[in-house]
């Protein structure tokens, strides 16, 4: 065989490969999609104090043992950002959005739109929450170095 039908053959199966990825990334978006939909209508407003937030793997989180059955088994390994709050006279385990995560002061009263166990948004309830400061990049770090800064 020569060297060109060798490449020809793996231009083919990469380009399968191609085809059946962008049509499983359009399911899984419709299907994303859907959830962000049920998550918006069932999602209600909540006035809570926040005692603690961590990023844990879900069988340390400390969530009914329900929810960690229902979850696939391959992501009962990856860690979610976790908040501990105080909801009336009940201190609940809930699981934060990614994107709101770093925006949760912890010991502080917020008012949550929570949709579940599933918080979605937060406000603070005496003004707004302070956004936190990213950090500077690896190369934004040696940049400043060498100047000097």
């Amino acid at each position: 065989m020569q060297v060109w039908h060798v490449l020809l053959i793996i231009l083919i199966i990469l380009i399968i490969a191609l085809v059946v990825l962008y049509f499983l990334g359009k399911k899984a978006k419709k299907k994303q999609e859907a959830q962000q939909e049920q998550i918006q209508a069932s999602k209600q407003q909540i006035s809570m104090l926040v005692i603690d937030k961590k990023r844990l793997p879900l069988k340390q989180s400390g969530l009914p043992q329900m929810v960690i059955d229902q979850t696939p088994k391959l992501m009962r390994r990856t860690k979610l950002p976790i908040v501990k709050a105080k909801i009336g006279p009940k201190i609940t385990t809930l699981v934060a959005d990614e994107k709101i995560f770093d925006l949760i002061p912890v010991k502080k009263e917020v008012k949550a739109m929570v949709s579940g166990i599933y918080i979605v948004e937060v406000r603070g309830v005496r003004g707004p929450l302070e956004t936190p400061k990213k950090k500077a990049g690896f190369f934004k770090r040696m940049a400043n170095k060498v100047s000097g800064k």
